[in-house]
């Protein structure tokens, strides 16, 4: 039996989005080896800086995520390359009327490649419902830097997000051994668990930053240095060829600068000319 609601959401319109995009050694530079996009994603590659590794910038042509949207994304990375991965703005997820929107990212990087997976800002409206995965394989001998932030409400509009709900997955595998392993969870009245000294003491926005590499845990000490100046509270740590560190802060610029000064540490480069500033 059919029922009314099950009517009226075969009646709403849902976005769908896939894209892949795979870089290989060719010619002593990193090029595109492979490209797929389909339904509400995009991927541009706007010319890079000299001396700078290729620049792939996904695009949500859909205006933003609804309840009920499902979006995937795949990047490989050849052997021996490097490049970027990273998107057009900071994505806006909006409330959902009953399902939530789904967005999976799947990420391989092979042995020597220097793989950055550097997205923007994510902000959640009142009333979300996303479920969201992060999957990696990195070779032993390969580096993935790979971040995740989310801004609960537009501060700035006094916008919160009272009420929602957010499930964030990763799981980073190095030469097909689980290293890393994390779920946030947060359902319900979202604006007063982040106000709970233990959880977020008032957060409005929190990230991850990981970086699976040889030498990841020879950066800790650098990073330590550079989050002594951090406006956000941030800590990091390092372990079995990991470097994770987590930021949460009242105001969403401050985690951005802190975030991006800790990124173009561990990479090396300024970043992508799409991140304004």
């Amino acid at each position: 039996m059919t029922t009314a609601l099950q009517r009226r959401d075969g009646m709403r319109q849902r976005a769908k989005g896939a894209a892949t995009v795979a870089f290989a050694r060719r010619f002593d530079a990193t090029r595109l080896a492979d490209l797929a996009q389909s339904g509400a994603l995009r991927v541009l590659f706007p010319r890079p800086e000299p001396g700078a590794p290729p620049t792939a910038v996904l695009a949500n042509i859909g205006g933003g995520i609804a309840g009920g949207d499902r979006l995937a994304v795949e990047v490989r990375w050849g052997a021996d390359c490097e490049a970027i991965a990273t998107t057009q703005a900071a994505e806006k997820v909006y409330r959902a009327l009953d399902m939530a929107a789904e967005v999976e990212t799947r990420l391989q990087v092979e042995r020597g490649a220097r793989a950055c997976w550097l997205p923007q800002e994510t902000i959640l409206f009142d009333g979300v419902s996303l479920e969201r995965r992060l999957e990696a394989d990195v070779d032993p001998d390969a580096t993935l830097i790979a971040c995740e932030s989310v801004v609960f409400g537009r501060t700035a509009r006094n916008e919160t997000v009272a009420r929602g709900r957010l499930v964030d997955r990763w799981r980073l595998r190095r030469g097909g051994k689980l290293v890393f392993a994390d779920t946030l969870a947060l359902d319900g009245a979202v604006a007063d668990t982040l106000a709970r000294p233990a959880i977020g003491g008032g957060a409005t926005a929190a990230a991850t930053l990981v970086m699976i590499a040889p030498d990841a845990e020879a950066r800790l000490d650098g990073v330590r240095a550079l989050l002594e100046t951090a406006r956000s509270e941030a800590g990091v740590s390092a372990f079995d060829g990991c470097l994770v560190a987590r930021f949460v802060a009242r105001e969403a610029p401050a985690l951005r600068r802190d975030l991006a000064l800790c990124l173009e540490h561990l990479t090396g480069r300024p970043l992508p000319r799409v991140f304004a500033f």
